[in-house]
């Protein structure tokens, strides 16, 4: 028997031996889900394709359809040859990009009705398909902020309705928290305040790349620090101050009451 023939036939009754082995495909969209767009940005969403060495790639097809509802209609967005490089979808702000291992699909002007669920299947060239799928939602400002407090544990707590990706931050009379005032939680939201009495105003601030919004809880008036030091340095000096003016007031009159006399012993003498 031929060497060669004979260690093809090895080849072939492994590789059926191992099916997934070297003739295995897998896609993974790498975009971290569920991927939240900005209206009339650009929506990109990123997918790798492994495979073996005798593995290729036959097409490239991206499909949508409604996150939620009860008919789940798919819809084509684009069916690309998988040795192109750049193929056009059924709409004019859609695009494929295809590459030796990894696939990118673009929709510009993205709009709330691109929203859904996203499905990319590779088909290799024996016909078998592989599948992934991802979430798309719009990206929404921040929403209803509120404060709320445990009055029993000293501690604030800041919520959001339904904003994308808020960032929250606190403020007590309009400045940063300091270890005076309380400690915040790592996530942002809880505030343990550590002053006492709790008094004054703590605003919780909640931001996103759309903008921010705030709440305050407003405590009792806090007490103005050092009232009495002020109190004691202030009346000495008005005290000093009034001094001052009653002395030049007696100045004053005694000095115009001896010039009276003067003036009158010199007449005297005169006549």
């Amino acid at each position: 028997m031929d060497l060669h023939y004979f260690l093809s036939w090895k080849v072939s009754l492994l590789l059926l031996l191992v099916p997934c082995g070297l003739q295995c495909m897998s896609v993974h969209i790498v975009n971290q889900e569920p991927v939240h767009v900005i209206p009339g940005q650009q929506l990109l969403l990123k997918a790798r394709i492994e495979h073996g060495p005798l593995e290729e790639v036959s097409s490239v097809t991206w499909e949508w359809e409604a996150e939620t509802g009860i008919t789940q209609e798919r819809v084509t967005l684009a069916t690309c040859p998988g040795r192109s490089l750049k193929c056009a979808g059924i709409r004019p702000n859609v695009h494929v990009n295809i590459g030796e291992q990894e696939t990118t699909l673009e929709i510009n002007g993205y709009n709330a009705a691109d929203g859904g669920l996203y499905t990319l299947t590779v088909t290799d060239h024996r016909g078998a398909k592989t599948s992934a799928q991802c979430i798309v939602r719009e990206y929404e400002e921040v929403h209803h902020v509120s404060v709320s407090i445990n009055v029993s544990h000293s501690t604030l707590v800041c919520g959001e309705a339904w904003g994308t990706d808020p960032h929250f931050s606190w403020l007590h009379e309009r400045a940063a928290i300091t270890n005076s005032v309380g400690r915040v939680s790592k996530d942002g939201i809880t505030l343990l305040v550590t002053k006492t009495p709790i008094c004054g105003h703590f605003t919780c601030m909640v931001s996103n790349k759309l903008g921010h919004s705030s709440a305050t809880y407003t405590a009792a008036p806090c007490e103005a620090e050092g009232r009495g030091t002020t109190a004691a340095v202030v009346c000495p000096i008005l005290l000093l101050l009034v001094g001052g003016v009653l002395a030049f007031v007696l100045w004053r009159r005694h000095r115009h009451s001896n010039r009276g006399e003067r003036l009158h012993e010199h007449l005297d003498d005169t006549i």
